[in-house]
Parts: C-alpha cells; sequence; structure tokens
C-alpha cells in the first residue's frame, strides 16, 4: 500500500515547523515532505528529523520571495543567476537533510515577455537543476499546478509538462503528479495516471474542493490509492492538505490504507 509522507508546510500547523517533524512521526508517519526548509538552519531541520525518526522525501528549490508572490522562478529568463544560486542552495539542504527529490517550481509568468522565451528560459533552468542533481544521484520534479489557485503559473497540466520533459530528456527529471492540481486541471486521473506513471516520481493528494482530507470531496481515492498500487508505483504518496479540523483528528481516512 502506500507510503505516506506529512506535508509539514500544510500539516500539523498546530505547533511551530520544527516540532512538526515529531508530530508527524506520533501520527504514524515515517517520512515528511514541506515546501521550504529555508528560514532554518539546516542543521536544526535535520536534528528534528533524526529526532522523530522521519525521512525527508521531498522539498522545493528556494522559491524566491513567496509573500510578494513568487512561486519559482525557473521561466524568467531575468532571474536565471537567482535561480542557480538557489539551487546550490537547495543541493547544500538536501545534501544535510539525506533528501533524495528536490521540486523546481516553474514561477509565475512575468508580463510582456514572450512564450518562446519563457519556453527556453525553463528549458534552460530545468536542464541546469537535473544535470546539478544527477551528479548527486538526486531526481528533479516539476508539476503542473492548476490556475484557479496559483493564476499564471507557468506549469498548468501533465500534457504541457511531459512535452517539455521530452525537450529536456535528463534521465532523473520525473513529473511530480498532484491529484488535487490535476483534478481541478485535466480530470481523467486514472487513465492519465496509468499512461504517465513510468514517469511520475512523486505523488501528492488532497480532495477537490477545498483541498482538505481524502474522502471531504470528490475524488475517489479509495479506488485511486489501490490504482496506484496495481500500476506498480513504488514512491511516496504526499499528503499535501489542509486539515478540515485537527491534524490528527482528521486522519481516519488512512486507516484502511495502513493495513493494506
Amino acid at each position: 500500500m502506500p507510503r505516506f509522507a506529512a506535508n509539514l508546510t500544510l500539516m500539523f500547523g498546530e505547533v511551530p515547523f520544527l516540532a512538526r517533524f515529531d508530530a508527524a512521526a506520533r501520527a504514524g508517519f515515517r517520512a515528511v515532505e514541506f515546501v521550504s526548509p529555508y528560514d532554518h538552519p539546516v542543521e536544526e531541520v535535520a536534528r528534528a528529523a533524526r529526532d522523530a525518526g522521519v525521512a525527508v522525501a521531498l522539498f522545493n528549490l528556494p522559491p524566491g520571495d513567496w509573500a510578494r508572490g513568487d512561486r519559482g522562478m525557473a521561466c524568467d529568463p531575468a532571474r536565471a543567476g537567482e535561480f542557480a544560486e538557489g539551487l546550490d542552495r537547495a543541493l547544500a539542504y538536501a545534501g544535510v537533510l539525506g533528501c533524495p527529490r528536490l521540486h523546481a517550481m516553474a514561477g509565475i509568468r512575468p508580463k510582456a515577455v514572450p512564450e518562446a522565451e519563457l519556453r527556453a528560459s525553463w528549458l534552460a533552468a530545468i536542464r541546469l537543476a537535473a544535470s546539478a542533481l544527477a551528479r548527486e544521484g538526486r531526481t528533479l520534479v516539476v508539476e503542473g499546478i492548476n490556475l484557479r489557485d496559483m493564476p499564471g503559473y507557468y506549469l498548468t497540466g501533465s500534457r504541457q509538462a511531459f512535452g517539455l520533459m521530452n525537450e529536456v530528456a535528463a534521465p532523473n527529471l520525473y513529473y511530480l503528479y498532484d491529484v488535487y492540481h490535476m483534478q481541478i486541471m485535466e480530470g481523467d486521473l486514472a487513465t492519465t495516471i496509468a499512461s504517465r506513471i513510468a514517469r511520475i516520481g512523486h505523488v501528492q493528494i488532497a480532495d477537490v474542493p477545498g483541498r482538505h482530507e481524502p474522502g471531504t470531496g470528490e475524488v475517489n481515492y479509495r479506488f485511486l490509492l489501490r490504482h496506484l498500487d496495481a500500476l506498480g508505483y513504488g514512491g511516496v504518496v504526499g499528503c499535501e492538505y489542509r486539515p478540515l479540523a485537527g491534524t490528527v483528528e482528521g486522519l481516519g481516512w488512512m486507516e484502511e490504507f495502513r493495513d493494506g
């Protein structure tokens, strides 16, 4: 059955970030993921994970100034230098944390930049990142994000992403299939996952609408998670959802999957 990772950016918000590692472990998680660890010294993050006995499965390259609207910068040709600096910082964190995969956010389309330049910038940034991660034996993932939650985001669906990934042609480049975003943007979840499974390197889940726990919305997770198993998906499933009430109180949906 799926190996679940608690997303510490959205889950366990009842306690400070560094305390969420232990909270996740006490709730039964053996892996965690998060958007950004960079507000904390890497040694503190590593200690929190080590003391809790959880593995760090995924985090993002520095996304820029989140509070001012940045959501990555790979597509922005004016920020190529900043992307490269962020890549070095992410790799330093990944080395200490033992994290096997990193996510490069594509960014919001900058105004008045031609489509061809956005595409060229994204391709160059992802080639750079994939090459740097390959030297350390790590995987790079990219993700389509829905335009309702993130207007103007450059990468919006699996078809676009796989076309660009094919052009990069890096063996350590995979797709992060976020069920929440893909249900909003393209639907047809089971068939799309089956056709893309060989190059899906990470899966994230949340229900639609609301981005809450599985079972609170329209996605049939009982079917979908078993579908992933049947397809042979051996990666981690990140629980990137906003708990409807308390985090621990909302974990009942996991019980049938814990025991197989």
